[in-house]
């Protein structure tokens, strides 16, 4: 496959793809206009006052990395968020996250709300209460005992320095004794000293371990919520294009499934590619009015010039064995192969051939129609006669050299009269007439009067409505035909689109093989209508 077949889909579906962005853009616009503006409040607490020690351990910091993570989860919990709920009067708590800073003994309480007031509230509240759950926080007993730690600890360290001032008095004293017993005596004072500080010393340390200083397993807030002046979100602008972003992948993806799920002969490619025929022509999608012949709208009209090319190329298709009857058939009703075949029996007329067209649809006849011609007698008549005037049965038309032989009454049988030997030789009589008998019968897979027909006719045009045909029913088709060996010589795209994907091959079939290269015995008027185009369009005409 080409780039082009895979953008295909994309090219042809257009319009469910700007339709699915612009709803999708213009959704989360409206959304996101609704939505209120939302703020964010951090607290961080630290664990422990290892970071205060000149000399921390790596003890030290491993005990409140893991006290960190313990704090984070109990802040989670029910207790700290109906304490906190309780402190400010609140009936629920807006969302928060706990998370400890990766390696550190940090814990950030982070919060999102509507309110910024709200925010930094609660983010506050929630770091007393997770603090009010340390042992350092209890009230009442516990605080006292903390003030006479306190005060010991101060009394004790104004002796350790008294105990240390007089230490190095009695050292001092030493440089300046020469007695024995005097130095003797200053010695076992300052032994007595040194003994008297290490007992204080070590009490201290003792108390020391019972306060807070010091201690790892306390909570401190060193960041407090602020109160934030500037919304964090939402992003409109991210919401709006993702929004766009996922319509337009929707969009593609659906046009891709619905080019997988649509099973419809489209182009030539699919017609080659799935029933293995070449495709003869290509009409283009037109309005029809009255049953107007595209063959008479004159030299100018696409259609007219799209059955001069079919009319082309079924001459070089018949070049081993020429056409002398030609069927005109099709898989399904309404794909336009009675309009075909009058168009093409036109078509053929007016390139001077003598052409008689027959309406072998005995069950929903429209020769008559499209030519208004009356239709009391026809082919009908002709079978059940044993010598028919087959002048007197064929009708003039306004198109010289074309005779059409309409049904005439419809018969109960009509598969019995079309498969009779008396068809044969009816058939022989009209090509002793013309130089090609052109037959429209019924569609191929409705009804078997095609695959009759078929058998005493030198060749088989199938018609195909593009985009409308389905590939299993013109299988079908094709199969009924070659089980009885019918020639079918190829097959028409009928009601080809002007534009999209489709567009290619229409131009391909209207103005490739009609370019006034000689590959087609229109040229010469081809070459005419291209060069009154270029006049009308202010281009100057080749010579």
């Amino acid at each position: 496959m080409e780039l082009k077949d895979y953008i295909a889909p994309l090219r042809k579906w257009w319009w469910l793809i700007v339709a699915s962005v612009l709803v999708a853009t213009v959704s989360s616009t409206l959304a996101t206009r609704q939505q209120s503006p939302i703020y964010q409040a951090r607290a961080t607490i630290m664990v422990g006052r290892a970071i205060e020690n000149p000399n921390p351990t790596g003890n030290d910091f491993y005990l409140t990395q893991q006290l960190a993570g313990t704090y984070a989860d109990i802040a989670k919990r029910a207790p700290v968020r109906e304490a906190t709920m309780a402190a400010l009067g609140l009936t629920w708590l807006p969302e928060y996250t706990v998370r400890v800073v990766p390696n550190t003994q940090l814990v950030e309480i982070t919060v999102v709300d509507t309110s910024p007031q709200r925010v930094q509230a609660v983010a506050a509240e929630l770091a007393n209460q997770l603090i009010r759950q340390t042992p350092a926080s209890s009230a009442g007993e516990t605080q006292q005992r903390q003030a006479f730690v306190k005060s010991q600890l101060d009394d004790l360290e104004v002796k350790i320095k008294e105990t240390q001032a007089e230490i190095t008095k009695k050292q001092d004293e030493l440089g300046n004794m020469f007695s024995a017993r005097q130095i003797a005596d200053a010695q076992t004072q300052v032994a007595g000293l040194q003994t008297k500080l290490t007992t204080l010393q070590a009490n201290y340390a003792a108390l020391l371990s019972n306060t807070q200083q010091g201690s790892i397993n306390t909570l401190s807030i060193i960041e407090p919520p602020a109160l934030p002046t500037k919304p964090i979100g939402p992003n409109k602008l991210a919401t709006i294009l993702l929004a766009a972003a996922i319509g337009l992948v929707l969009a593609g993806g659906a046009a891709y499934l619905l080019e997988y799920l649509d099973d419809t002969l489209k182009n030539p490619d699919d017609v080659q590619k799935e029933l293995g025929l070449t495709t003869l022509g290509a009409v283009p999608l037109i309005e029809n009015r009255d049953g107007e012949l595209a063959a008479l709208s004159g030299g100018q009209s696409a259609a007219a010039e799209s059955y001069r090319v079919l009319r082309t190329n079924l001459q070089f298709a018949s070049v081993d064995r020429p056409l002398r009857t030609l069927l005109i058939t099709s898989p399904a009703p309404t794909e336009g192969k009675s309009m075909t075949a009058a168009n093409l029996a036109a078509a053929l007329a007016q390139a001077g051939r003598r052409v008689v067209l027959v309406d072998t649809d005995l069950h929903r006849p429209r020769l008559h129609r499209i030519f208004k011609l009356r239709n009391n007698a026809g082919i009908t008549s002709a079978l059940l006669e044993e010598h028919p005037a087959l002048d007197a049965l064929l009708q003039e038309t306004q198109v010289p050299n074309l005779r059409v032989l309409t049904s005439g009454p419809l018969p109960p049988n009509p598969a019995e009269l079309l498969g009779s030997t008396r068809m044969k030789e009816l058939l022989a009589e009209l090509t002793a007439l013309a130089d090609i008998v052109v037959l429209d019968s019924p569609p191929t897979t409705a009804l078997s009067d095609a695959a009759i027909l078929s058998i005493h006719c030198d060749g088989v045009l199938l018609v195909l409505d593009s985009g409308k045909t389905r590939r299993e029913v013109a299988k079908r088709a094709l199969e009924a035909l070659k089980r009885v060996n019918a020639r079918v010589v190829g097959a028409l795209l009928n009601r080809m689109p002007t534009r999209g994907a489709g567009y290619y091959y229409y131009y391909y079939y209207t103005h490739y093989y009609t370019s006034g290269d000689g590959r087609d015995g229109d040229s010469t008027e081809a070459l005419d209508h291209r060069r009154r185009s270029k006049r009308k369009a202010g281009e100057q005409p080749a010579a």
